[in-house]
């Protein structure tokens, strides 16, 4: 756990690309899920959020 902390504070690609591909994860399940109208309105906003981040991080230091 202090490993993944620590390459959180050291902008470290791991850490991070984890971070965003929980994010895109989260829109996709926002999207689907049936029964919560305020989670599917911010799917797609949380999604293009993992997906950009996702990319900016993939220049990160390994």
């Amino acid at each position: 756990m202090s490993n993944f902390i620590n390459g959180l504070l050291r902008f470290r690609r791991g850490a991070w690309e984890m971070v965003a591909s929980l994010l895109i994860a989260l829109g996709v399940v926002m999207l689907m899920q049936p029964f919560w109208m305020l989670a599917f309105t911010y799917s797609f906003i949380v999604t293009l959020i993992g997906t950009v981040m996702f990319i900016i991080v993939s220049h990160f230091p390994e």
